[in-house]
């Protein structure tokens, strides 16, 4: 009998460590592509976090937080290669002018991304034990991880490099924080709602389908 739960074990942290790395795979292939983003008309939306949101819809907030990690470490690296005037809030490894990444540009880079699968992976089994369907557990959890990231990387982008960011874009310091808040609401807000349709319509059938599996 121990054997039997040790092989089965053994076979559910296996299966588990492939559905890890399938997803972590994703998340680099939409990272390096062009696939990472939608064109929604008038912006684009981004959607490497949406494997973070499923894998921790899926896999738990563990799983989650792992993945965000990988989303950030995605992040961290293509800003410093391929960097663009304002990468120094994701890099310590780029400046721009007198302006360098520091501590701060790190803390942005990689808590909100982890925050993304922790907080949706969360919201996922608390709203599941009152929704029996899923789909709606489904969809508020790729709603709210989604601003999650968004919410917390301007709002640290705000806070710890308000006026060299306004610097880099080419705005006056004071309206550094509209600025912010009109990126929140034209980009955040639209990729907030493609994660929580694509959450809903991929990870329920994906849940089914693994369960099979496993």
């Amino acid at each position: 009998m121990f054997k039997t739960q040790s092989l089965s074990k053994k076979k559910f942290s296996t299966i588990h460590l492939v559905q890890l790395s399938l997803l972590s795979a994703i998340i680099v292939v939409l990272a390096a592509t062009p696939l990472g983003l939608i064109n929604l008309g008038i912006i684009n939306a981004t959607i490497i976090h949406v494997p973070v949101i499923i894998g921790a819809i899926v896999l738990g907030p563990k799983a989650g937080g792992f993945l965000g990690a990988v989303f950030a470490l995605t992040s961290l690296v293509k800003n410093t290669v391929q960097p663009n005037l304002s990468s120094f809030v994701f890099t310590p490894f780029y400046s721009v002018g007198e302006t360098s990444g520091n501590f701060w540009s790190l803390l942005i880079c990689f808590v909100p991304r982890i925050l993304i699968g922790v907080v949706a992976g969360c919201l996922f089994i608390w709203i599941s034990k009152l929704d029996k369907t899923k789909i709606i557990a489904c969809a508020v959890s790729g709603l709210i991880g989604s601003l999650v990231n968004t919410i917390l990387v301007m709002g640290g982008i705000y806070l710890f490099f308000g006026p060299a960011y306004a610097q880099a874009q080419g705005i006056q310091a004071d309206a550094v924080f509209m600025f912010i808040a009109g990126i929140v609401g034209t980009v955040g807000v639209p990729e907030a709602i493609v994660a929580a349709i694509l959450s809903a319509l991929i990870a329920k059938p994906l849940m089914i389908v693994l369960k099979k599996v496993s």
